[in-house]
């Protein structure tokens, strides 16, 4: 698959070519929308809490008497059946309540998989340098307006690029991520992505291209190096 390259006024000054094999070959809805509901719920606070009867203020005592008043039988004024009474069902799960697991081998795959429908979409617009010389809001909204940019969009960058970043922030429908730790749940968040083509290419040959056994986490590298067990 053959991506035009941009330059900053948005004029076409080469290509790049990408892989589809490589990036699942084709759209994989099922994984993608697993990897999206898993990023969606391990991003919850889960800091929800209402009380129930047991949490609520409020006398334990018996309203009144159980027969001879002619009314309904009554408990506590704490029942959830009264006015500032207790929830029935109260939130108290927590965090880690919500969380969900996904294998590294998967993750990676859902990732790339998006980067593969968004590049079937022609809402990648990869540029041949983000470099600004100075940080100007201006700029960059020029920069989006040559790329025919009008929607939500990612720009990925390089954590070293503070000018482009600081440009680009203030801007509205806008995100900036880093682009060594592009997830499926930024690119699917937004209709377009900007990145430069160094950046696309260090993720591409990065360690998100490891989907087989070379993609499993040595957690002992650095005690083996010492002779450890």
């Amino acid at each position: 698959m053959e991506i035009p390259v941009l330059d900053m006024t948005g004029k076409q000054v080469g290509a790049i070519s990408v892989d589809e094999h490589a990036l699942g070959g084709e759209v994989n809805p099922a994984l993608l929308k697993q990897a999206f509901v898993r990023y969606h719920a391990n991003r919850r606070q889960g800091s929800a809490r209402t009380r129930n009867r047991g949490r609520t203020a409020g006398s334990t005592r018996k309203l009144y008497r159980q027969k001879g008043t002619g009314r309904a039988r009554s408990g506590p004024i704490r029942t959830p059946l009264r006015k500032g009474g207790g929830h029935a069902f109260a939130k108290t799960r927590g965090r880690e309540a919500f969380r969900k697991d996904m294998p590294i081998k998967m993750r990676r795959k859902a990732n790339r998989n998006a980067l593969l429908a968004k590049l079937i979409d022609n809402e990648v617009k990869v540029i041949d340098s983000l470099e600004f010389g100075t940080p100007k809001t201006k700029a960059f909204r020029d920069l989006l307006a040559a790329c025919n940019v009008n929607r939500s969009c990612l720009v990925a960058l390089a954590p070293t690029n503070e000018n482009a970043r600081l440009s680009a922030r203030n801007l509205d429908d806008v995100t900036v991520s880093n682009s060594e730790q592009l997830t499926c749940w930024d690119m699917l968040n937004h209709r377009y992505m900007i990145i430069a083509k160094a950046d696309l290419e260090a993720w591409l040959a990065g360690a998100s291209s490891k989907t087989d056994k070379s993609a499993k986490v040595k957690r002992f590298a650095a005690d083996d190096s010492k002779g450890g067990a």
